[in-house]
């Protein structure tokens, strides 16, 4: 019952955070002072009559009030209708659901990546001699330090410009999937390692450790079998970091490399001003996050029983 409670409430306050997420947006992107119509209409340049803004303001509802535009968008949102692109003049659902393929891909394979070199460094580094650590922390400070932007632009150097190994746009084939995702997941690699190591490092000088090791198990079996179950539980907790990143970097990313996906719609959505989209994808990236932590608060008691409890 304990559990179910807290899936009640991780539940009801993940509805609060959809509801917070969307009104700020919708808040935000309705007192930017620009009018919505000359969006649909194709922009400053259109020059639309009197008569055919008037038509379309009625029939997109902005002439009525703020209010009342709200409440319409929140019902209709509750129901799966996200409303319709100002600019692309498709539902804003069809939209988000053609590009969203892509951005998935991209996030999952940069999340196995960063989730695999993080552990395989830190158990390669932790309590080993102190020229290694000193060498793998230097590291992971400029990698972590750099902008997704910056780490993209020098693999696009090295391995799209000079040695022609991988391509440097486009979303077919698995070798266009390379670069943006070591540019996604590479300053995630170094904040996890660093995270990891530590608590690796603080897990290896404890009793039952050392009873491991009196037993006369090897220190590969010591480090995989015992000390890192219960270092993986930072790891969980930095899961929401690890998604924030993910789904920022994308749009960077995404931009760079000139891949599909929903990261390069929404830039194209803000800098055309097109409400809708904007207000559809920052409440599917809500979604997905409050999804995300859902699933790390039940995995908590997968990865150590002692807090099966607290879960």
């Amino acid at each position: 019952m304990t559990l179910f409670k807290r899936i009640a409430w991780r539940l009801l306050a993940g509805v609060g955070v959809l509801w917070c997420t969307v009104t700020l947006a919708f808040v935000a992107f309705h007192l930017i002072g620009d009018d919505p119509v000359v969006t649909i209409l194709g922009g400053e340049d259109a020059q639309p009559s009197k008569e055919m803004i008037a038509l379309v303001r009625k029939e997109y509802g902005l002439d009525r009030p703020l209010s009342v535009q709200y409440a319409q968008y929140l019902w209709r949102a509750v129901h799966g209708d996200l409303g319709q692109s100002y600019r692309l003049h498709i539902p804003v659902a069809r939209a988000i659901s053609q590009q969203l393929m892509p951005t998935l891909s991209l996030m999952f394979s940069a999340t196995l990546v960063s989730v695999f070199l993080a552990v395989a460094l830190a158990l390669l580094t932790a309590k080993r001699a102190p020229w290694i650590r000193s060498f793998s922390s230097g590291v992971e400070l400029v990698i972590s330090s750099a902008p997704a932007f910056v780490l993209g632009t020098l693999l696009l150097l090295a391995f799209s410009f000079q040695l022609n190994w991988l391509p440097s746009f486009g979303t077919s084939g698995w070798e266009t999937i390379v670069l943006p995702t070591l540019a996604l997941a590479l300053p995630i690699v170094a904040v996890l390692t660093q995270v990891l190591r530590q608590e690796l490092e603080d897990i290896l000088e404890l009793p039952f450790i050392v009873t491991a090791r009196a037993r006369g198990l090897s220190e590969t079996r010591v480090r995989l079998g015992h000390a890192l179950r219960h270092a993986l539980i930072p790891l969980l907790t930095l899961s929401g970091f690890i998604f924030a990143s993910l789904l920022g970097g994308a749009v960077i990313v995404e931009t760079l490399f000139s891949r599909q996906g929903i990261g390069r719609l929404m830039v194209e959505a803000t800098g055309n001003k097109d409400v809708p989209m904007v207000l559809g994808i920052t409440e599917l990236s809500a979604l997905i996050y409050v999804v995300v932590n859902l699933i790390v608060d039940l995995l908590y008691a997968v990865v150590d029983p002692r807090v099966k409890g607290a879960v």
